[in-house]
């Protein structure tokens, strides 16, 4: 009889460990791991994975927690990579606990984008912990660092609030984390999924907190010193092995110049001539190897120079990134503004009630063709020998137009302003639309911060006098003119992508668009900038004059507005632009943005209306 009771609650316990063990391989997607409930606490090892033992007993309570668990472990599998972890792990105990608890954090945060009911067993999980720690702790604040860096990172990268107890844990420490990586704390959200890039930031927030100087050697440095190293020895063993050939070549040499003295003196004279042509190719080698490969010309400024326009490039959104990645930063952009959207939906709204007004249909009657007049039919009934009467839809310029939109992507647009900055755009494209005025949106930043390959070059060609303009542009197309917004919608989100927005070389960018409009065939154009500063590039402006990006900037203004070709419109985000371009505005807040874009372009329609009247 005992015997058939232990059996049954042995029975009991086994559903419980297989649902686990496949939902754990299902989620890690690691179908051939052993998984064991043998041990009190959970670890991971290479093909193995301890979950804590499953009691015959269990509670409800203790099935969500022993869930949470098993969740937490798979997504650990799943979205961790051992070898980045190596490579980045700090050496000091209190920085590796911090390093292993936001990684874990991490791993959890983005399976939980996935699996929304694995993330609440999670918050179960973390809950019942921090309640635990709390309760092992004589006071509030020895609540451990670690632990609460895990809270911080869950908090911010999860939808919902944290639970009560985890609430509680974290408050003694938020402040002091959040204060100390102010800049690091935007980032967070857009590399759950990029764990090299994650683990270099971790490192930073680490060195924040107090502890760089458990972080030992930064890998990243020492990567390069090891290539430089290995690049070294190749050269020397060519070297030396060029050496040794001509070395043994010597005799031989010596041989030859024995056997006729005439022939000897004709050889040399004919060398001596063969090493001075040398010398004279080396040397005009040397000298185009110093000019700048490819030359930019600049139509407002001839003497702008760019050092290598080869590394530039203008790219399509999607190219930068795959289609699971900008739904993701579209979900995120979303989250962000949903109290924005409505605000600046209303002001659109507006814009298009002021558009539309302007685009009643005015008809021409009683013509000899066009469409039948249906409304005069009653004539022709009443009085057959009546002609048929035909109308025609007068047209409109207003139809013939096509907006662009500049947005500036250097690093200082980061966090709010570029969220609502992309919002925006996407809402004036969508009114546009709706009223039959084209549209596109770009983006303009650099390749890379203090310059990229193109100042590699200029490194390695003994960095000659003003080089001009010194690093890779990236100008990206969200929107093309002809392509429906509802097809690209996604793209804007790409604005939320970590590592895009560097640094702004206006000038350009300006000079590139507007190049684009002047190839469209619409009848007006208006391009749109949107900036919160003036151009910037440390690598340019190192070598170069302090004021280089700047008058190039005015220079392409001058050429765009005296062309009168485009009507440009610049709003500066807490910068004032007004001292560059004529029609500009000012605005101190971004939340003031939405309402100048729908007031400059229903200020700018109206102007067009008012001229046509005339």
């Amino acid at each position: 009889m005992l015997k058939m009771a232990l059996n049954k609650k042995e029975n009991i316990a086994e559903p419980i460990k297989k649902a686990l063990s496949e939902t754990t391989r299902a989620i890690s997607r690691t179908a051939d791991i052993k998984i064991k409930f043998d041990s009190d606490s959970s670890t991971i090892g290479e093909n193995e994975v301890q979950l804590p033992r499953i009691s015959s007993k269990i509670s409800g309570n203790e099935m969500a927690l022993a869930r949470g668990e098993a969740d937490s472990i798979a997504m650990h599998l799943r979205y961790h990579d051992d070898s980045i972890s190596k490579k980045y792990a700090p050496s000091g105990d209190i920085a590796l606990s911090l390093f292993n608890e936001m990684e874990r954090a991490r791993c959890e945060a983005a399976g939980s984008t996935v699996y929304p009911g694995a993330s609440k067993n999670i918050d179960l999980k973390i809950d019942h912990e921090s309640k635990r720690q709390m309760e092992n702790s004589t006071e509030a604040e020895e609540f451990p660092l670690a632990g609460a860096m895990r809270l911080f990172i869950r908090k911010i990268t999860n939808d919902r609030d944290l639970p009560e107890n985890a609430k509680t844990a974290l408050e003694a420490w938020e402040n002091f984390i959040a204060k100390e990586n102010s800049e690091n704390v935007i980032k967070i959200n857009h590399l759950i999924h990029d764990q090299e890039n994650f683990a270099r930031l971790s490192r930073n927030i680490i060195r924040n907190l107090g502890y760089g100087d458990q972080l030992g050697d930064d890998p990243d440095s020492s990567e390069n010193q090891s290539e430089n190293t290995n690049e070294d020895e190749d050269e020397t063993s060519e070297s030396s092995n060029e050496k040794n050939e001509k070395d043994t070549a010597l005799p031989e040499e010596n041989d030859d110049q024995t056997s006729d003295s005439s022939t000897a003196d004709d050889l040399s004279s004919d060398e001596e001539m063969n090493e001075v042509t040398s010398d004279e190719e080396i040397q005009e080698d040397s000298d185009q190897s110093k000019r700048p490969q490819t030359q930019f010309l600049s139509e407002a400024d001839p003497n702008y120079q760019v050092f290598n326009s080869s590394y530039d490039e203008e790219v399509l959104a999607e190219n930068l990134a795959d289609e699971e990645e900008l739904s993701r930063l579209r979900v995120y952009l979303e989250q962000q503004l949903d109290q924005v959207k409505g605000a600046v939906s209303r002001l659109a709204n507006k814009l298009q009630r002021r558009l539309q007004a302007q685009q009643n249909r005015s008809w021409k009657f009683d013509l000899e063709e066009g469409f039948l007049d249906a409304a005069r039919l009653t004539r022709i009934i009443t009085n057959p020998t009546t002609p048929l009467t035909y109308k025609q839809e007068s047209n409109t310029e207003f139809k013939d137009t096509l907006v662009t939109l500049l947005i500036d992507n250097s690093g200082s647009m980061r966090g709010r302003p570029i969220s609502i900055a992309a919002i925006c755009a996407e809402i004036i494209a969508s009114t546009l639309e709706r009223c039959q005025v084209k549209c596109e949106i770009l983006g303009f930043t650099t390749r890379a911060w203090k310059g990229g390959k193109s100042r590699e070059d200029w490194l390695n060609h003994n960095r000659p006098n003003n080089p001009g303009r010194l690093n890779d542009l990236r100008h990206v197309i969200y929107k093309q003119a002809d392509v429906p917004l509802r097809r690209v919608r996604l793209n804007l989100g790409l604005m939320m992508k970590e590592g895009l927005l560097k640094e702004n070389i206006d000038g350009e960018a300006l000079e590139w668009a507007h190049r684009r409009l002047l190839r469209r065939q619409e009848a007006r154009k208006i391009l749109m900038v949107i900036s919160d500063g003036a151009p910037v590039d440390d690598s340019t402006l190192s070598v170069n004059p302090s004021n280089y990006l700047e008058n190039h900037l005015k220079s392409v203004i001058e050429m765009i507005e005296r062309r009168d070709l485009i009507e440009v419109i610049a709003i500066g985000i807490g910068h004032d632009v007004t001292r560059y371009y004529k029609n500009a505005i000012t605005i101190t807040d971004i939340e003031q943005l939405a309402g100048a874009m729908t007031e400059q372009l229903a200020r700018l329609f109206d102007k067009k209306e008012k001229r046509s009247k005339r």
